[in-house]
């Protein structure tokens, strides 16, 4: 028997509460099964017998390569699709949204904060113009990223509504420079102004990405540039 701790909020502004769940089943499922496991009957009840209310989860493409479930899995920021329970220890497992983000409910919340850095910050390729001496394995690997959050969840220099952008918008000036040489000494101040001036380097955002993305030799290109 699985204990399952999750921590809900009926609605953005709302005290969250914890609840939990008992799970009796295989263990060679994903976070995002047995959620859709608790989800499954019509009657959801808790540890206690009382019914409640379906559990808010977002999700999409459930293969890894949407970055939707994104969550906060036993104190590590995960996707639910690509955890699985056989890999945890104990017979406890613990659930929460991310932090770094408004919550919508439950463990949904709001990343549009990411796209708004973006915006914000006028990073868009433009008239495509690539350079000849491109790195296409790193350019590559760059584009991978889901904007998930996760990078920005472990971040202790990202505060979200603050001049400080994180690891995905990284990911954006790397691809903009390579891409647009016209634009490219503008990507490298406005990297230097979101990023390069305020990173401290811990590099958690590697450990946690799930694309694996180099995330050190994007940073190392960009630094270059400033």
């Amino acid at each position: 028997m699985i204990k399952v701790k999750i921590i809900r909020q009926v609605m953005p502004g709302m005290e969250p509460y914890e609840e939990s769940f008992n799970y009796d089943g295989p263990t060679d499922i994903s976070i995002a099964g047995l959620l859709d496991y608790l989800n499954f009957h019509d009657d959801i009840v808790n540890d206690r017998g009382e019914r409640t209310a379906r559990i808010g989860w977002d999700c999409s493409c459930l293969q890894g390569v949407c970055g939707a479930c994104a969550m906060v899995i036993n104190g590590t920021p995960a996707l639910a699709c690509k955890t699985f329970i056989k890999d945890l220890k104990g017979t406890e497992i613990t659930l929460r949204p991310l932090r770094k983000f408004p919550v919508f409910h439950d463990l949904i919340v709001d990343r549009s904060s990411i796209q708004e850095n973006l915006k914000a910050s006028n990073a868009y390729i433009g008239k495509y113009q690539p350079k000849n001496n491109k790195d296409h394995s790193l350019q590559y690997a760059a584009a991978k990223c889901l904007k998930c959050g996760l990078c920005l969840e472990v971040c202790p220099n990202y505060v979200t509504g603050q001049s400080f952008f994180g690891a995905a918008f990284t990911n954006d000036c790397y691809l903009i420079a390579t891409r647009n040489r016209e634009k490219s000494k503008e990507i490298g101040r406005v990297y230097a102004s979101h990023f390069g001036k305020n990173c401290s380097k811990s590099l958690s955002c590697i450990d946690v990405c799930p694309m694996d993305i180099p995330l050190l030799s994007v940073i190392a290109k960009l630094n270059r540039r400033r």
